[in-house]
């Protein structure tokens, strides 16, 4: 599932590197938080790599 805004993308990011274990749990907030204890590392890793050019700095609801 490819990331529809560029925050989801570095929030996707940023939970994969906790998950990863290159950065700590506790510094995650928000979105990244949520993400990182209910998604896979490979869905993280999807996300996290989608590309961003032309994606909107936040999606619209």
């Amino acid at each position: 599932m490819p990331a529809k805004s560029q925050s989801q993308q570095k929030a996707a990011g940023a939970a994969l590197s906790a998950k990863r274990g290159e950065t700590k749990k506790s510094d995650l907030k928000g979105a990244s938080k949520s993400m990182e204890s209910s998604m896979s590392e490979k869905e993280l890793e999807e996300m996290a790599s989608t590309k961003r050019k032309g994606k909107p700095s936040h999606a619209s609801s």
